[in-house]
């Protein structure tokens, strides 16, 4: 069943996938690569294995000075850069019918206004981990996928598909109608392991500062929270989505 809801496609001009790790996942991942870059000096460890990967896959090599790839790249890049044309955006119904393919129930998750690269990073390292068959984002008031957001990943960015949607509150109607269950984190919500999140579900988790939107919150079926009894009343969004998402694991095994 297809439900009609657009999303972006491509992301925008030349991208790079910055670190060892990353870099070496796009490989194998077969994601087109247009160049790779290193950096100056003796390659070491899993250097190695890139250098024999991109000889295998006829992959363009090129050597450079250390300040070259941190003008490429402003962070942690470890010698290694990978230059892409543009990162790729999903459509939800192709995660749909990707868990359905896999003969499991659909496990998406919707994040709401977050702007931290290195909370999506790591969201998207947690739910390759985890099996979650995609993720949604907002076109507007969100980070995208950048080279941060893949660096932090650490290679899963390319496994886990990420949607860029323009309606956050239609999308989850729309995905109700197919049939999902939506859940959305709340502090006032039922404890996590207290209700069932079993079944096709979209987990729906907030941003740092804003938590979900009121419209999107409106359109849950269930509120669900992070039971805490320490001083602290609060998790970071990369870490809240790691707990729950963990909790529908655990469920549904």
């Amino acid at each position: 069943m297809k439900s009609g809801k657009k999303s972006e496609t491509k992301g925008e001009g030349t991208r790079y996938i910055p670190g060892r790790n990353g870099v070496l996942e796009a490989i194998k991942a077969g994601r087109p690569i247009l160049k790779l870059y290193f950096a100056e000096g003796k390659l070491e460890g899993s250097a190695r294995q890139i250098v024999a990967k991109a000889k295998e896959f006829q992959i363009p090599i090129a050597t450079v000075s250390r300040r070259k790839l941190d003008e490429m790249f402003a962070g942690k890049h470890q010698g290694v850069i990978a230059e892409i044309s543009g990162y790729e955006y999903s459509e939800v119904d192709e995660m749909i019918d990707a868990a359905k393919e896999r003969g499991e129930d659909p496990f998406l998750l919707m994040l709401a206004e977050i702007e931290s690269p290195q909370n999506l990073g790591a969201i998207m390292r947690t739910a390759d981990i985890a099996g979650v068959h995609g993720i949604i984002i907002p076109k507007n008031n969100s980070v995208g996928l950048n080279a941060t957001v893949a660096k932090v990943a650490a290679g899963a960015a390319e496994y886990v598909p990420v949607a860029r949607v323009a309606n956050l509150t239609q999308t989850a109607k729309q995905l109700q109608d197919q049939g999902l269950w939506v859940y959305g984190a709340d502090m006032e919500g039922t404890p996590m392991w207290d209700q069932d999140m079993k079944g096709p579900i979209l987990l729906i988790i907030g941003g740092e500062d804003r938590g979900i939107p009121r419209l999107l919150m409106e359109q849950c079926d269930f509120k669900v929270t992070i039971p805490m009894v320490g001083h602290i009343s609060s998790l970071n969004a990369s870490a809240a989505a790691a707990v729950m998402i963990y909790e529908v694991l655990r469920q549904r095994r």
